[in-house]
C-alpha cells in the first residue's frame, strides 16, 4: 500500500509517525507508553495489566466503561490495548469519517480515567480469567518460564495469578501517574492525513492534558546459558513442547537481521522448508516455528514444536542436521533465491490494509525510535548472499550462550537425551573458533 511517512516531535516531549496513506478510508491510532511490568515492585507485577484494563472504562466524561464503550463503538470502531514487559499500547481503528471523535474519545481515556473501585473490581475477575485461560497454553508456559531462567524480567501466567492478591486499586494510580506522561508516549497514526489533517492531529496531541515527564529507559538484561534443560513435568500432556534458544550478547545490525530472517525462511517458515519440510514428509511433526527476537543488549534465535515423544530424537536429529549443513556453508544459490522470493511475497502481504502498513513501523518505533525505510525492504531482502548468510548463523553459535526447555510427561531423562542430540551446533562452532584462534 503507498504511503508516506513523516515523524512529528512536539514540544511536550511526545513523538510519533503520521503515515499518510492516499484515499484510504479507515483511520488506525496506536498510542504506546513505557509503563509495563519492569517499572513495578516484583510482588506487583500485574498492576500495569490491571491498569490497562481499569484505564479504558469511566472517564471524567461517561461515568460507566459500557458508555464509553458504547460511544466508541456506535459507527463500528474497534479499540483495544496490550500490556506487556516494557510498554503498554493503547489502538483505535475506525471509518475516516469519524476520526478526530474516537481520537477524541481514545485521548480521554488515556488522560482522565477515574478508576472507580467497582470496575477494579469487575476487571480483576476479567483478569483472573484472561490468566487462566493463558496458563492452559502449554508454548506460552514454557516460553515464560525459559525467559526467566535464561535472566530475562519474565514470570508465567501462573505466578502472576499468585501475585494479583497484592495489587490495589491505589497501586494502579500511582502507576498510571508515574507512566503516562507526555514524554514518555510516542505514537503512530495511520489513513488519509492530508496536510490539514496533519496539523490537525499535531495540534490535539500537543495540548494532551497529560503532564510533562520522560520516556523511561529499556532495563539492561544479559541471559546466560543454562546449565541443565529447563523440563516442566505436566502428567496431563503426551507431546514434548520444547524450545530451543541461542544467543548473541549484542543487536543485530540491519543486514544481519535480514540475513538470519532469510535463514529461518530456509529452516522452517514453509512447508518444504530444510526442517519443518523434511519432517512433514518423514510424517514427524505437524507444524514448527522458529524467529528471531531483540532486546536492548543482545538478539535470540529460537526454534519450538510440538511433537510426541517417538518422533522428538529424529525431529532434533533433522534441526541439527540442516543448521550444521548452513554453518558449513551448504547452502545452495537455489535455497537463497526461493527463500528471498517468498519473502518478498510475504513482504507484499503484510502491507495490504492501513493496520498493516502501520503494523510495519510501530514495533521497531516504539522499540528504538528508528523509523524503518519501509520502501527499501525488498532491496534489503534481495541484496542478502551466502556469505552474509553463513557469517550472522555462525555468530550465534559461537557466542555459546543458549537453553533448552520442554513441557510434558516425557521425564527429564528424555529431555536431557534430547539436549545431548542438539549440544553438537554450539560444541562444533566453539571448537572451530579456538582452532581460528
Amino acid at each position: 500500500m503507498k504511503h508516506i511517512v513523516s515523524e512529528i516531535i512536539l514540544k511536550n516531549g511526545a513523538r510519533g509517525l503520521l503515515i499518510h496513506v492516499p484515499a484510504a478510508n479507515v483511520m488506525t491510532f496506536d498510542i504506546n507508553f513505557r509503563a509495563g511490568e519492569y517499572l513495578v515492585d516484583d510482588k506487583k507485577w500485574e498492576v500495569p495489566h490491571l491498569m490497562e484494563h481499569v484505564l479504558l472504562g469511566a472517564n471524567e466524561r461517561f461515568p460507566h466503561a459500557r458508555d464509553f464503550q458504547a460511544e466508541l463503538e456506535k459507527n463500528g470502531a474497534y479499540s483495544n490495548a496490550s500490556t506487556g514487559v516494557y510498554d503498554i499500547t493503547y489502538e483505535a481503528e475506525c471509518a475516516d469519517f469519524e476520526w478526530d471523535r474516537i481520537l477524541d474519545l481514545l485521548l480521554v481515556s488515556i488522560t482522565k480515567p477515574l478508576f472507580l473501585k467497582d470496575e477494579f473490581t469487575a476487571e480483576y475477575g476479567n483478569v483472573q480469567e484472561e490468566l487462566i485461560a493463558r496458563a492452559n497454553n502449554h508454548f506460552r508456559h514454557l516460553s515464560l518460564a525459559l525467559r526467566r531462567e535464561y535472566g530475562f524480567l519474565a514470570k508465567t501466567d501462573r505466578e502472576r495469578l499468585k501475585l494479583m492478591k497484592n495489587v490495589k486499586l491505589k497501586d494502579i494510580r500511582e502507576h498510571y501517574l508515574k507512566t503516562h506522561r507526555s514524554g514518555n508516549m510516542r505514537f503512530v497514526i495511520a489513513g488519509n492525513i492530508t496536510p490539514k489533517r496533519a496539523e490537525q492531529i499535531e495540534q490535539i496531541l500537543e495540548g494532551i492534558a497529560l503532564p510533562k515527564g520522560r520516556r523511561f529507559v529499556l532495563p539492561n538484561e544479559r541471559p546466560h546459558t543454562l546449565t541443565a534443560p529447563l523440563y516442566i513435568h505436566n502428567s496431563t500432556v503426551k507431546n514434548v513442547y520444547f524450545y530451543v534458544d541461542t544467543f548473541l550478547g549484542r543487536r543485530l545490525s540491519d543486514s544481519e537481521s535480514d540475513s538470519l530472517n532469510l535463514t529461518n525462511t530456509v529452516l522452517t517458515e514453509t512447508l518444504h522448508s530444510k526442517i519443518l519440510g523434511k519432517a512433514r514428509e518423514r510424517g514427524l511433526v505437524y507444524g514448527m516455528s522458529s524467529g528471531i527476537h531483540e532486546a536492548k543488549l543482545c538478539s535470540s534465535w529460537w526454534f519450538g514444536a510440538q511433537v510426541s515423544p517417538k518422533n522428538a530424537r529424529e525431529l532434533c536429529d533433522i534441526i541439527t542436521q540442516e543448521i550444521s549443513s548452513i554453518l558449513n556453508g551448504d547452502l545452495s544459490a537455489q535455497d537463497i533465491e526461493s527463500a528471498q522470493q517468498y519473502a518478498l511475497g510475504r513482504f507484499q502481504r503484510g502491507a495490504q490494509t492501513v493496520a498493516g502498513t502501520a503494523n510495519g513501523y510501530s514495533e521497531r518505533y516504539f522499540f528504538d525510535e528508528v523509523v524503518e525505510d519501509y520502501y527499501q525492504i525488498p532491496k534489503r531482502i534481495r541484496e542478502i548472499t551466502k556469505d552474509s548468510i553463513i557469517s550472522i548463523t555462525r555468530e550465534m553459535f559461537k557466542a555459546n550462550v543458549w537453553g533448552v526447555g520442554a513441557l510434558g510427561s516425557c521425564g527429564e531423562e528424555f529431555v536431557n537425551e534430547l539436549q545431548e542430540k542438539l549440544v553438537v551446533l554450539w560444541n562444533t562452532q566453539n571448537k572451530k573458533h579456538q582452532k581460528d584462534q
